[in-house]
């Protein structure tokens, strides 16, 4: 036998390299992925519908890569248990979208958390100056394998130092932007500093959208003085993420899950020189109810109430 070409080689390391691997992240040791419910593919799946506000079942389909009967068998089990519920779109009946509840987002967010313990515990062992030719060997082998990445965007939940940093960010850009002064970051502290005090995960949350691994927008859903009602709280994207519809995909989120919790309404309060947070508010179906002249945070602004009626829309 001749000597084997590049390409027979490189079969054999890859294969070695995933039973290595998968031998290492323990993806063989348990009944389900990460000591869970779940199998590896149906914990990809909850992981993908997380990454989405919501998405159509074959686009869904065709980004897994898996069989049309498998994907339908896999989104009826996670319906009969409440993680995602199916409708048909609403401009086009001939597709159907899917998205996950409030108990489908726990759990993916369970999965995300575990599966970021497991793989912190595999590079605890690895020495610090190793961890960057290793990103780097990753890199070289993504390329290798699938081309040049888009951005990687994803909506995930609060982690430590977060609060910090949507204060932090808010009192920067608004400050470039509009030119509003410290009084505005007090406010938005004021706010994250009651969050973190304490609230309820069952009827308040926030969330953060990364791109690539960078937090770069915020939203938060609180519940109001009013009964019943819920407000959304505390959006932001970073003007270098902007064009990707984050703040859409922040503000359905906030929706969702306002509408999951229970809530009749869901209100806002923002400022008329916020004019693309107010296309987003528009396009998510709030309406304009309160308007009146203030000074705040340094200049003369026009302060304006919204509501959202969560049960109607529903209905409609």
């Amino acid at each position: 036998m001749g000597p084997r070409d590049n390409l027979d080689l490189a079969v054999d390391e890859v294969r070695d390299f995933n039973r290595m691997y998968t031998r290492l992240i323990g993806v063989l040791d348990y009944p389900g992925q990460l000591n869970t419910p779940y199998t590896l593919s149906e914990a990809r799946i909850l992981y993908e519908l997380a990454r989405r506000e919501r998405t159509h079942v074959s686009a869904l389909r065709e980004h897994l890569g898996v069989t049309a009967a498998h994907l339908s068998r896999t989104l009826s089990r996670f319906e009969e248990k409440g993680l995602v519920t199916r409708e048909r779109h609403h401009r086009d009946a001939r597709y159907q979208e899917v998205l996950l509840t409030a108990e489908g987002r726990a759990a993916a967010a369970d999965l995300d958390r575990r599966s970021r313990e497991a793989v912190t515990g595999l590079l605890a062992k690895v020495p610090r100056n190793e961890l960057g030719r290793l990103r780097e060997a990753l890199a070289t082998a993504r390329h290798a394998l699938t081309g040049p990445a888009d951005p990687e965007v994803r909506l995930r939940g609060l982690e430590p130092g977060d609060l910090g940093w949507i204060v932090q960010r808010h009192g920067a850009v608004y400050a470039r932007e509009f030119g509003w002064n410290a009084e505005f970051e007090a406010l938005v502290a004021r706010i994250v500093g009651e969050f973190g005090a304490g609230h309820d995960p069952a009827r308040e949350r926030a969330w953060i959208a990364e791109l690539d691994g960078r937090p770069v927008g915020s939203v938060m859903c609180v519940r109001d003085e009013e009964p019943d009602t819920a407000r959304l709280r505390l959006l932001l994207v970073e003007p270098e993420a902007r064009g990707r519809r984050l703040g859409e995909w922040l503000v359905r989120t906030c929706v969702d899950f306002a509408r999951e919790a229970g809530y009749r309404d869901l209100v806002l309060w923002t400022n008329d020189v916020l004019t693309s947070a107010r296309r987003i508010y528009e396009g998510a179906g709030f309406k304009l109810i309160a308007e009146k002249p203030h000074r705040g945070y340094g200049s003369p602004l026009v302060g304006q109430d919204w509501r959202l009626a969560l049960r109607d829309a529903a209905r409609g």
